[in-house]
């Protein structure tokens, strides 16, 4: 009996000291999202998605000084590698794969294979870190499709369920992911997106609106092609349509707007054509939306959205401010779903502004509740699986902070600095200049047709 009692307080003191000297390792956490996009929604993920890695590790006891986040772009792998395929054009890539403890893909649609390459990204990142046998998180993740048919689908479902899969969660398209897995030792669950939290990691950058100001709507406009690219039969001219008809109506009804995007080059290029071709008030447009802060102040003005884009959305819901969603992607659809306003959600078939601007001043006067269960959902699997690679998930009794202690211990944004600044209109301009030189390309090919069509004329 003794020796029982006293291999037991021994085996205490052995998994206490087990856990004592875990604490004391400095854990590499490889953080991959969209942050490298010019869509503005996908740098404020990357923030609240590092706001809630930083809140976990401190909810499991873990100081600063013992973790660090390496973030990337989900899209390290090179598209240089994807097309010669040489070892070296890896090296980086496998370098922050070997060094780390754990990575976690944070809200980045890497399972879009339909006009996309992030799923080869995806599997060949997979493939490294099964080799190197580090555990790999994916939380709040887009899932857009299923295909048994597709190729490109198949070879990303093979490597979703590898070992070293731990969890995965996604904020829309359960049933999609459910055919994706088969691994039983693997995690699935629907959660609420980390933008959710944009109102208390962005608290310093909110606007306040002045009770006397009229009231003022947000229209986020999508590119040209926004529909019909993802199988939406609303063409270029359905869309000049309803932009401009949207705008007269609001004038008509004494509202302020303005026309905006959440960053995004080919949207903010429909922008300028709408001012130059079809007479929208220049003043009343908003470009160069670069850095995630300045898209919270933006939205936090106003007493309404209109949105095509997800995460304007997102946003607006977390700073309680009612918005109406128009379904160009599914998941616009899955998320109004998920927060119990179905009703916001506007379809292309039969669209019109006064539809649209009556939906909007109903949703205005309802105004914005939300489900604390709903909000947490995306904290507390992330708890759950950074804590089962921190310890094991039977070793300690640490629950998830309630919403109120994951509100009070959050860390707010820091702001953009002016060198991440300069690199982000970098890459925007480089990617608007991408699109340029391909247009040269084709009207090059098509003057060469001409004349050789002339040529064989004469």
């Amino acid at each position: 009996m003794i020796g029982a009692v006293l291999r037991r307080f021994k085996h205490i003191f052995k998994k206490k000291k087990a856990m004592e000297e875990e604490k004391k390792k400095v854990y590499t956490i490889l953080l991959l999202t969209n942050r490298d996009s010019d869509n503005v929604g996908d740098q404020v993920i990357e923030a609240c998605d590092i706001g809630l890695i930083s809140t976990v590790m401190k909810n499991l006891d873990i100081s600063e000084d013992c973790y660090k986040i390496d973030s990337r772009a989900a899209s390290m792998v090179s598209a240089k590698y994807l097309t010669t395929r040489n070892p070296d054009e890896l090296k980086s890539c496998r370098k922050a794969i070997a060094h780390a403890d754990m990575v976690i893909f944070g809200g980045a649609p890497v399972f879009n294979f339909l006009y996309q390459n992030f799923y080869e990204r995806t599997a060949v990142t997979l493939e490294l870190a099964e080799e190197y046998h580090v555990p790999v998180i994916f939380s709040a993740i887009g899932v857009e499709g299923y295909s048994e048919k597709n190729a490109k689908c198949q070879r990303l479902k093979k490597t979703l369920n590898f070992d070293c899969i731990r969890q995965i969660t996604t904020r829309d398209g359960i049933g999609h992911l459910e055919k994706y897995i088969y691994n039983e030792k693997i995690k699935i669950a629907k959660v609420s997106d980390p933008a959710v939290f944009s109102h208390r990691i962005f608290e310093p950058y909110k606007k306040a609106r002045k009770s006397e100001d009229k009231k003022k709507i947000g229209i986020f406009v999508i590119r040209a092609n926004g529909f019909v690219d993802n199988k939406i039969d609303f063409t270029k001219e359905a869309s000049i349509q309803f932009w401009t008809g949207l705008v007269r109506e609001l004038e008509s009804r004494g509202y302020d707007y303005e026309l905006l995007t959440s960053g995004h080059f080919s949207d903010e290029a429909f922008v300028d054509y709408l001012i130059r071709h079809h007479g929208i008030k220049a003043k009343k447009c908003v470009f160069n939306m670069n850095t995630p802060e300045e898209l919270v102040r933006r939205i936090s003005s106003y007493d309404g959205i209109i949105s095509c884009r997800l995460h304007p959305s997102i946003i607006s819901f977390a700073l309680d401010v009612p918005s109406l969603g128009i379904i160009w992607n599914t998941k616009v659809k899955g998320f109004y779903e998920s927060i119990g306003y179905e009703d916001r959600i506007l379809v292309t078939d039969g669209l019109n502004s006064q539809l649209a601007v009556d939906k909007l001043e109903q949703a205005m006067e309802q105004g914005v509740e939300k489900s604390e269960n709903y909000l947490t959902s995306v904290y507390e699997t992330l708890f759950e699986a950074v804590k089962g690679i921190v310890y094991s998930e039977d070793s300690d009794g640490t629950m998830p902070y309630s919403y109120a202690e994951l509100l009070e211990n959050i860390p707010v944004y820091a702001g953009t600095t002016e060198k991440e600044k300069e690199e982000k209109l970098k890459r925007k301009f480089r990617r608007a200049y991408n699109v340029y030189n391909n247009c040269c390309k084709k009207n090059e090919k098509y003057k060469k047709e001409i004349e050789q069509w002339k040529k064989a004329d004469s």
